[in-house]
């Protein structure tokens, strides 16, 4: 609906990303040599549950000139949202929302757990193609058992059941 304010075009809202989109902002991560890896609902996708997810949730190492070669990479978004962050948002805040064609939400941490921390339990998956960094079923449970949020209630629920199927205890 035209407002008045847009030209005579309708404000477009972010779509739920596909699996395209995370081949396509990885392998231009992944091209621009970003330490990162791909946590929450994509993350839990690979592992086995079949969800949907609103955005692609990435964990990066916050060091400054890693920060900036995840915000060249991300300019493969075609509407250049990343290009109203400045340098440090991603240590300055909690979550930094890239409202593009999609949502991409950055973190430097999550539940307290930094990019050096998760490091060492990356699971890299190769789809279409591209080598993509993952967070092990292990490392998604100790980022969501702490959480206390109803939205990760089912992913614990099928970990769970992930790691009682392989005779395991879920991390503490």
């Amino acid at each position: 609906m035209d407002d008045g304010k847009h030209g005579g075009q309708a404000e477009l809202e972010p779509r739920p990303p596909e699996r395209e989109d995370l081949v396509r902002l990885c392998r231009s991560l992944n091209d621009g040599g970003c330490r990162y890896l791909i946590v929450g609902g994509f993350a839990i996708i690979q592992t086995g549950y079949p969800r949907l997810t609103g955005d692609v949730d990435i964990l990066i190492d916050s060091e400054s000139a890693n920060e900036q070669r995840v915000y060249r990479a991300l300019e493969c978004l075609p509407d250049g949202a990343v290009r109203e962050l400045e340098a440090g948002d991603v240590s300055k805040y909690v979550v930094v929302r890239i409202a593009d064609e999609i949502i991409v939400d950055l973190m430097s941490s999550a539940a307290g757990i930094d990019y050096q921390s998760a490091a060492s339990d990356i699971v890299c998956r190769e789809v279409d193609g591209v080598c993509i960094p993952f967070a092990s079923p292990r490392l998604l449970w100790r980022m969501k058992a702490h959480t206390h949020r109803a939205k990760d209630a089912p992913d614990l629920e099928f970990l769970r059941h992930y790691f009682a199927a392989r005779g395991e205890e879920p991390p503490e």
